[in-house]
């Protein structure tokens, strides 16, 4: 892979697209039980345009053994924030009435029972003027589990607050590092390293690519680590390559058909029948018919 120097531009980092990175990122998290989990990008609420970051649903009977995923229920709903997006407490509470919709709008009447609701907060940066408003305006309580994770009880529907910016770098390698400032080399060597193992999976790939994409210095400083990964990610490129050369020469027969067309409708306006059929048996001619019409 071929990494440009960085662009320092705001603007370009604000275009990454977060969400589908996080999406598989979290995925990865679970590991082997992803297996006992549903799971849904962008759950649509109702008809109108509401939508859950993601909604992930498991079984009654199933305990979750994950960190991120030991306070699940039957139905688990995520708001998300990437790098530099602040979790407000206007958005504690879009998610919160999202939730008590999501348990209205099913099937039946109490179909989705509230105990089996949760919510997790998720953001790289800790809210402190959220779990402020929490505390003090609505009674609750916030309760470090572990690095990263706090827990919010008091209400009737159990929450947590993930800090990816805290976790533990062993536990949560892959959302530790989803972020646009990577902490040096050693965390780039890690991913790496780990992505070495899964780098056929799409998950994988998905959430590698955003963060070399937001890193780029990280990942240009170690030479041996930019080989390894155009050595990794070597087919992707030559597909990218071969899909480029393909568009390539479509958009270039398609110029040439346009310059034709243009050509000979000049041509015809002008009751110049003979050159058309000229400059078609004549590519000479029809180079120098292009020259005169200015095409």
């Amino acid at each position: 892979m071929k990494l440009q120097p960085e662009a320092a531009k705001k603007g370009s980092e604000q275009l990454l697209q977060w969400h589908p990175a996080f999406f598989a990122g979290l995925q990865i998290e679970f590991g082997n039980e992803a297996k006992y989990l549903q799971f849904e990008q962008e759950h649509q609420l109702g008809t109108k345009p509401m939508s859950i970051d993601v909604l992930i649903k498991k079984d009654r009977n199933r305990s979750i053994h994950k960190n991120i995923g030991r306070i699940f229920r039957e139905h688990n709903i995520i708001e998300y924030k990437g790098p530099g997006d602040y979790l407000s407490v206007d958005d504690f509470y879009k998610v919160y009435g999202y939730a008590c919709f999501y348990k209205a709008d099913a099937t039946r009447v109490n179909e989705v029972r509230i105990e089996e609701l949760t919510i997790s907060l998720i953001s790289e940066g800790y809210p402190r003027k959220l779990l402020k408003h929490l505390q003090e305006d609505k009674g609750l309580q916030v309760i470090k589990k572990e690095e990263g994770i706090y827990y919010i009880t008091g209400d009737k529907i159990p929450m947590q607050l993930i800090v990816t910016g805290k976790l533990s770098a062993k536990e949560n390698l892959w959302l530790r590092n989803l972020t646009n400032h990577l902490e040096g080399r050693q965390a780039a060597r890690e991913l790496l390293e780990d992505y070495k193992n899964h780098d056929k999976n799409p998950l994988y790939k998905s959430v590698m690519n955003i963060i070399v994409r937001a890193n780029k210095k990280e990942f240009q400083e170690v030479k041996d680590m930019c080989e390894a990964l155009e050595e990794l990610m070597h087919d992707e490129l030559e597909e990218r390559r071969r899909l480029g050369m393909q568009q390539g020469i479509q958009q270039g027969i398609q110029q040439g058909e346009n310059r034709v067309n243009d050509l000979n409708m000049r041509l015809s306006k002008l009751g110049r029948t003979d050159d058309i059929l000229k400059a078609a048996a004549d590519k000479g001619y029809q180079r120098k018919l292009f020259q005169e019409f200015g095409l």
